[in-house]
């Protein structure tokens, strides 16, 4: 079974913007899949977790950014994506949906 992780820690308002949008996702392509809301509970954690920011999305272990494997600033910060020139809390919806396979 697929499994979607959605890391974060609390104070940062991502979390409930991207657990929403995964929610979406799987529901409108009606994928059997398991979500994890997994907290991140220092910087030490972050630091083994790989932990980019909250919120990092990952879908079966990678993370949905297709740029996050170059990066390496691991740590307790909240983290925010470019969507059309915009930067939100969550990440891009086609990045959820590629590491998912659904087509649009």
């Amino acid at each position: 079974m697929t499994v979607v992780e959605i890391f974060y820690f609390e104070g940062c308002p991502g979390h409930a913007a991207a657990a929403e949008l995964v929610a979406r996702v799987v529901k409108d392509a009606a994928l059997n899949v398991e979500v994890r809301h997994v907290e991140v509970a220092n910087a030490v954690a972050a630091e083994q977790l790989r932990f980019l920011g909250s919120p990092t999305v990952r879908v079966d272990g990678v993370d949905v950014d297709p740029d996050a494997d170059q990066r390496h600033d691991f740590a307790m910060q909240c983290r925010v994506y470019s969507v059309n020139g915009r930067l939100q809390n969550a990440p891009r919806r086609e990045w959820i949906e590629r590491a998912l396979g659904v087509a649009r």
